[in-house]
């Protein structure tokens, strides 16, 4: 692996590729929402090499937005506004160093996305927004176009420093039957996209 990971954990990112690797046998797109300087998304690209399959992906590329009172934490008290920002360029120029193609890539906050900006359909969603309100307008963007046996990783699930991360899956998940949490390792959740009763 040549790409290192200073936010992921080594046990995450196996088990992102892991997962990657087994959505390529179902129809869907990848996408990840807050990419940071884009270890992850290099790591998707190399998986998606040669499948046919897109990544698309999401960033302010301004760093954290505000933090809401559901993310205040004692140990999260270096995630404050403008931390984390890096630039669209440097991530586009990270995969042309590394001989990859580009993917889409989307400058906005979460919640200024549109319909359009998204593929239609999505068999695997990464989202590391680090706050409740960036997690909640993730999932509310890619929960619908997930498609069947397709998957949602969120990262930072039980992170004492984000705990507004596991509130806004938490919420989301209450009352939706056709999705089923499948484990949390370390601090990644995976959530298993299943038919709609």
């Amino acid at each position: 692996m040549p790409w290192k990971n200073d936010q992921v954990s080594e046990a995450e990112t196996e088990r992102i590729i892991d997962l990657a690797k087994k959505c390529l046998e179902v129809n869907g797109d990848f996408v990840e929402l807050g990419c940071y300087k884009g270890d992850t998304s290099l790591l998707l690209e190399d998986v998606l090499r040669d499948s046919g399959k897109k990544l698309w992906i999401y960033d302010s590329f301004e760093g954290l937005p505000e933090k809401g009172v559901e993310d205040e934490s004692e140990l999260g008290r270096d995630f404050q506004k403008g931390v984390l920002g890096v630039t669209k360029r440097e991530v586009k120029e990270r995969f042309l160093r590394a001989g990859l193609p580009v993917p889409v890539i989307k400058k906005a906050w979460f919640s200024e996305l549109k319909d359009d900006d998204l593929p239609k359909e999505i068999v695997f969603a990464f989202l590391d927004g680090d706050l409740y309100e960036s997690i909640k307008d993730s999932l509310r963007l890619v929960g619908d176009r997930v498609v069947p046996g397709g998957v949602i990783l969120v990262h930072d699930y039980n992170n004492p420093a984000l705990p507004g991360v596991a509130r806004a899956v938490d919420e989301w998940m209450r009352g939706r039957t056709w999705v089923k949490q499948e484990g949390v390792t370390e601090s990644l959740v995976v959530i298993r996209k299943c038919e709609k009763n």
